[in-house]
């Protein structure tokens, strides 16, 4: 079970006291698990706030999932756990209730709570599923397989007692790691052993879906798909391959992970530069 970390959110998710129908949640869970497809992966350009989830509808996508990291910033707050958990899931349920199509929630590592106080703040927002990573924050490295299998079985067995089938997308942060610590460089395929069995253990734990966040090398990335049991997440960031081809090698699901939220703030920089200078030829 996730630890306390120490005062209770007891008012996690002002939001989640407006429960919503049951049969809504689990047409939405059932929507969302039905359009993870090898072969026909279903696309996740990740949402950050209302207005974001809402271009991703209109744009025609028919799910919509957040990131931890786009959420955190337009909060005021870093990534990897850095911003209150209330905050974070209040930002979620706020999407859920404004859009009309499954959203799946990046819970990060599950905010420190408990495994049913996390599973019944998404099955209020009416969340379809959510992200669990298997990396530590409070230490920066990645959880020992057999805790975070642990960690993961005690969420499904959670939503499975409240007889709601959240699809748990189960990141596995070896890759990311390896990356962060600049010693990726040529060794993906090293790591593939150890990313298979945490997969397998996460999907005999109850995850629905897993996700090798930055694999992105050819090989090390066929290997792994070759040998995951279950559906596969990627994220489409340079250098993985093009959509074709993921969707070609047998890819289950796409997602984006913050860098839209990147390129809108690049954009709106580009933006005020030109205000900007604009600005100052009438001073000039």
């Amino acid at each position: 079970m996730f630890s306390s970390p120490g005062e209770r959110n007891d008012r996690m998710v002002a939001t989640s006291k407006r429960p919503m129908r049951s049969i809504d949640v689990h047409d939405r869970c059932a929507r969302f698990r039905s359009l993870h497809v090898p072969g026909a992966p279903l696309v996740l350009p990740n949402a950050w706030d209302v207005a974001s989830a809402r271009a991703v509808v209109e744009a025609g996508f028919p799910v919509v999932a957040t990131t931890s990291g786009g959420v955190a910033a337009a909060l005021g707050y870093e990534d990897h756990e850095g911003a209150p958990a209330n905050e974070m899931l209040g930002a979620a349920a706020r999407i859920t209730r404004a859009v009309d199509v499954p959203v799946t929630v990046d819970a990060e590592a599950g905010y420190g709570l408990e495994a049913v106080e996390l599973v019944n703040t998404l099955r209020s927002m009416g969340a379809a599923g959510c992200n669990l990573e298997d990396t530590d924050h409070s230490t920066g490295k990645v959880r020992d397989l057999g805790e975070q299998a642990d960690r993961l079985r005690a969420v499904n067995d959670a939503a499975a007692a409240a007889s709601y089938p959240l699809v748990i997308n189960a990141r596995i942060d070896v890759f990311l790691s390896a990356a962060l610590s600049g010693s990726a460089e040529g060794t993906q395929e090293a790591l593939v052993d150890d990313a298979l069995a945490r997969a397998r253990a996460y999907v005999e734990a109850g995850a629905d879906c897993v996700f090798p966040i930055a694999l992105w090398e050819q090989g090390a990335l066929e290997r792994f798909l070759a040998g995951a049991p279950g559906p596969v997440n990627i994220l489409r960031i340079p250098p993985a391959p093009s959509l074709a081809d993921l969707a070609s090698l047998g890819v289950a699901r796409v997602s984006y992970g913050s860098l839209l939220h990147r390129d809108v703030l690049s954009a709106f920089a580009r933006q005020l530069e030109s205000v900007a200078a604009e600005s100052a030829s009438l001073n000039g």
